[in-house]
């Protein structure tokens, strides 16, 4: 084992499959020379050559559109978006091309598209969105959101190695704050919830940066039980797991840093109504950001986003309900 940063295991893990499968590549806005953005990249042009490594021109659509191609012909592309919020400009062929082509056409499309996401570091409204939701609501994508650094490297070994369009949730605030002992060689996490701490009396279901929040929220709450439950996969979504945990806990908050309209908890919010409203002792409680902008202003932004203090409040409130 050895300690690696998130963005470490995310790259370790592309590495660990270019190494062993020739028929991976990686394509990007300045991901060759310059080594990515966040330098998650930085030396595999110089290991795998810019055959396997291509900087590609600033357009999303072309991007997306050229892997879906390299794709069906037995490919496996991995694309990286700068910012996850620039795949809007890739929208059509992830959702109406990639997502839709083994419906239309018995084609496994396997492409993973890597979206830096989050805030946390005043990015502002166009460099810091969660678009998770978006790709939820297609038919055809998986979706993925680790929120540690084995888990990191598991799924996006598993992203690549799947036959579907997978969205790779990359959260910008844990590349270099979180770390990890993390396993050599290539292996894959499952696309399923992991109980992050066990708890009886509440459970807090979240994903991405928001599982640390969650943690560090509940640490010591009013001598309370707190479970906290990392969805890890969106798409697939580990009802069983979900559903578990309110039987036992029968207390829920839901935790998105997204937007809270439409978001992934709204999702895990409407399967509790749904098939675990017996086991409830107390209302679905949800914190996520406002339906606005993310702010670039630091003070507006962390008044935005979901906080430890407005986590304890919304579980404190449930555990007296």
């Amino acid at each position: 084992m050895a300690e690696l940063t998130y963005l470490q295991a995310i790259s370790d893990g592309l590495r660990e499959e270019m190494r062993s499968d020739e028929r991976v590549l990686m394509m990007g806005e300045d991901i060759g020379a310059f080594g990515g953005a966040f330098k998650v990249t930085d030396g595999f042009l110089e290991e795998f050559g810019s055959d396997r490594v291509l900087d590609t021109p600033l357009a999303e659509s072309g991007i997306v559109g050229t892997a879906i191609g390299a794709a069906v012909v037995g490919m496996r592309p991995v694309c990286e978006m700068q910012f996850a919020d620039f795949i809007s400009c890739g929208f059509d062929q992830l959702v109406n091309v990639a997502g839709k082509m083994h419906y239309r056409q018995g084609l496994a499309v396997p492409i993973t598209v890597r979206l830096p996401s989050g805030g946390g570091f005043s990015g502002g409204p166009f460099h810091s969105q969660n678009p998770e939701a978006w790709f939820m609501h297609a038919p055809g994508l998986r979706v993925l959101a680790p929120s540690t650094a084995q888990d990191a490297k598991g799924l996006v070994i598993a992203a690549i190695r799947d036959p579907n369009p997978v969205c790779f949730l990359e959260h910008k605030h844990l590349y270099r704050r979180v770390k990890g002992d993390v396993a050599p060689g290539a292996w894959e996490t499952p696309m399923t919830a992991r109980v992050a701490r066990s708890g009886s009396d509440l459970v807090v279901i979240a994903y991405g940066a928001m599982v640390h929040t969650a943690l560090e929220a509940t640490a010591e709450l009013d001598g309370a039980s707190v479970e906290v439950l990392d969805l890890r996969s969106l798409v697939p979504l580990d009802e069983e797991a979900i559903l578990d945990s309110v039987a036992r806990c029968s207390k829920v908050v839901i935790l998105d840093e997204a937007n809270a309209t439409c978001a992934c908890g709204a999702q895990v919010a409407a399967l509790i109504a749904q098939h675990g409203f017996e086991d409830l002792d107390g209302p679905v409680t949800r914190v996520a950001t406002p339906d606005v902008p993310i702010a670039f202003s630091p003070p507006l932004e962390r008044a935005l986003l979901p906080g430890v203090e407005a986590v304890k409040e919304a579980c404190s409130e449930l555990l007296a309900y």
